[in-house]
């Protein structure tokens, strides 16, 4: 049956082999493959751009890299911070796309090794998501430091209870969603990826001998909610950016550095 190499749909990945001492997990073979496929296609791109070739499919990613920077700049309030934050965001959009992408390949789960499977998506490992999750936060906080200073991005958390009671529980609530923030991130992707993962299993299983008219549908579906999940992440690391640079109850949001002069509104 197709797919049946999914029957397990184990929670946790297998490993596979070992390079250099370092542990190979299924979901990491796919991941670099994955991964060496964005780098191409985004190579090959840059590289026939600056020689002036064009094409429907150049055409398309550069559209595509064009809008999402695009939209950086309109999200990320600071000119400076959206360039700077820009190429993280990028990155992690196509790197969780790509890859998420490669999970629902067929032949992705069914092919097997000492009853191992060989290859698995990366996103349905935690450890990934947890890592891009972490990066984007601890990204985030740099960039607020750097917009507020290190004392004063500690006061968005940390308040004096006896002067600024409500404050200081509303700093309390911040702090708590900062960490809400990571595990929200790293979960939900994980969650989509293994559930899109167990869904095949489902529909493999279900269809039988009609496996081969179901799973194309399901498949298709499954590349949509790759989209989404990789956009979703994207989004999420510019509005929790945009959310860390902007003044915090300032009665003269001009002055912060998240408003340059130039962004003033006219009277």
């Amino acid at each position: 049956m197709i797919m049946s190499g999914f029957a397990s749909a184990a929670v946790a990945t297998e490993h596979i082999t070992s390079l250099f001492g370092l542990p190979i997990t299924n979901s990491m073979l796919l991941g670099a493959v994955g991964i060496i496929i964005m780098l191409s296609v985004l190579g090959s791109t840059a590289y026939a751009l600056k020689k002036g070739r064009h094409n429907h499919f150049i055409g398309l990613v550069s559209w595509a890299v064009e809008g999402m920077y695009g939209t950086v700049l309109d999200i990320v309030p600071d000119r400076k911070v959206a360039r700077q934050i820009a190429p993280l965001a990028l990155t992690i959009f196509f790197t969780v796309l790509v890859t998420y992408w490669c999970g629902v390949l067929p032949g992705v789960g069914s092919i097997t090794i000492d009853g191992k499977e060989l290859f698995r998506g990366l996103p349905t490992d935690l450890n990934f998501t947890f890592a891009i999750a972490l990066i984007t936060m601890v990204t985030v906080q740099w960039y607020a430091i750097k917009a507020h200073g290190i004392f004063g991005n500690a006061g968005r958390y940390l308040v004096n209870p006896l002067k600024n009671p409500i404050g200081a529980f509303e700093g309390l609530l911040e702090l708590v969603g900062e960490f809400s923030r990571l595990v929200a991130l790293s979960l939900r992707l994980f969650g989509n990826a293994f559930a899109g993962e167990v869904l095949l299993v489902i529909v493999a299983s279900l269809s039988g001998w009609f496996a081969g008219l179901s799973l194309p549908l399901v498949m298709i579906f499954e590349l949509f909610i790759g989209f989404i999940q990789a956009y979703v992440f994207f989004m999420l690391t510019l509005i929790f950016t945009s959310l860390a640079i902007s003044s915090h109850g300032d009665s003269h949001p001009e002055h912060s550095p998240a408003h340059p002069k130039g962004a003033q509104s006219e009277a």
